[in-house]
C-alpha cells in the first residue's frame, strides 16, 4: 500500500506542476496576443491553444481544490449539528459530488466521441481534446473525492465533536 501512496502524490505533485504550468502558459499566450493585436499582428492562435489550455486547468484545479481543500461552504452552518450529523452531512455531500462526477464521466466520453472531426477555428487541431479534459478531470475528481470520503468514514465522531470537522 506504501507504494501506491508513493505514486499517487508523485502523481499530485506532477499535477500540480502541470496546474501550474497551464496557468503560466495561458497568462503569457493572452499577454502576448493582446500585445500582439495593438500592433496589428494579431497570434488569431492564440485564442485556441489558451481555450484548450483552459479547459484542461479548469479540471486539473478542480482536482486540486477537491484533494486540498473544503470545497463545501456551508461549514458555519453545519458546525452546529452534533458530530454524528456533521459526519453524514459530509459523506452524503461527497457522495452526491462522486455520483454529479460520475455523470461527466459519462456523457463526457460520447461528447468526445462526437467532437473528433471539429476543429478549432485555427488550428487543424480535433476540438475532442479539450472535450477530452471533461471525462478525464473528472474521472481525477472522483479518485480524490473517493479517497476524501474514504478519510471521513474513517474518522471517529469525536473528531466533529471536537470542533474541527472543517478538515
Amino acid at each position: 500500500m506504501n507504494k501506491i501512496q508513493n505514486i499517487y502524490e508523485r502523481f499530485c505533485k506532477a499535477e500540480e506542476f502541470l496546474a501550474s504550468m497551464l496557468l503560466v502558459a495561458i497568462t503569457v499566450l493572452v499577454f502576448t496576443s493582446a500585445i500582439a493585436r495593438t500592433l496589428h499582428m494579431p497570434l488569431n492562435w492564440a485564442v485556441d491553444i489558451s481555450l484548450l489550455l483552459f479547459a484542461w486547468q479548469v479540471f486539473i484545479g478542480g482536482d486540486i481544490a477537491i484533494r486540498n481543500t473544503n470545497l463545501i461552504g456551508v461549514e458555519i452552518l453545519v458546525n452546529y449539528f452534533p458530530g454524528k450529523t456533521q459526519k453524514m452531512i459530509k459523506i452524503v455531500f461527497f457522495s452526491m459530488i462522486i455520483m454529479f462526477l460520475g455523470v461527466l464521466v459519462y456523457f463526457g466520453i460520447p461528447l468526445c466521441l462526437q467532437n473528433t472531426k471539429r476543429l478549432f477555428q485555427v488550428l487543424p487541431l480535433s476540438y475532442s481534446w479539450c472535450t477530452l479534459s471533461v471525462p478525464v478531470g473528472a474521472f481525477l475528481m472522483i479518485i480524490s473525492s473517493s479517497i476524501r470520503l474514504v478519510e471521513i468514514v474513517k474518522k471517529p465522531v469525536s473528531f466533529w465533536e471536537q470542533g474541527r470537522g472543517n478538515n
